[in-house]
């Protein structure tokens, strides 16, 4: 374990020191140079990352596990959190879509504001249906 967060250490530094290097050289104009830079530091810092999540994930499940035993209600918390993450994700990336798709329209034709504006409502409520869900599973608990 000591040794892949050295290796993540090893590498972020690495990379801070490649880029002051490229700004001290201002080799900035040169991209392949900077893409080789990025590239490896994805292909080695994601990696050690997920190897060490992949190690600690079970040490802490079993730590709340033994620390909240005979408490079922846990699965109800992630499920609320789930439900509200996920519809606000869903959210956000619906009114981006139609948000932007709404100005487009607006600015060729400013009559169909009125629509467009209920198509963006529309995506807004995912995030408060998901909030609904998340406040119904709650209750239960």
């Amino acid at each position: 374990m000591k040794m892949i967060l050295t290796s993540a250490v090893f590498v972020v530094l690495l990379t801070i020191s490649a880029g002051f290097f490229i700004l001290y050289k201002e080799e900035c104009l040169n991209k392949s140079k900077l893409r080789k830079v990025l590239r490896f530091n994805l292909f080695t810092f994601i990696p050690l990352m997920a190897m060490a999540i992949i190690i600690l994930v079970p040490d802490i499940v079993v730590a709340a596990v033994e620390q909240t035993a005979g408490s079922p209600s846990g699965l109800g918390f992630i499920a609320a959190a789930l439900s509200t993450g996920l519809a606000t994700l869903g959210a956000g990336y619906a009114v981006g879509a139609v948000g932007s798709s709404a100005l487009g329209a607006v600015s060729e034709d400013p009559k169909i504001l009125g629509k467009t504006l209920i198509f963006v409502g529309l995506a807004e409520g995912i995030a408060i249906y998901g909030l609904i869900i998340s406040i119904l599973i709650l209750g239960r608990l």
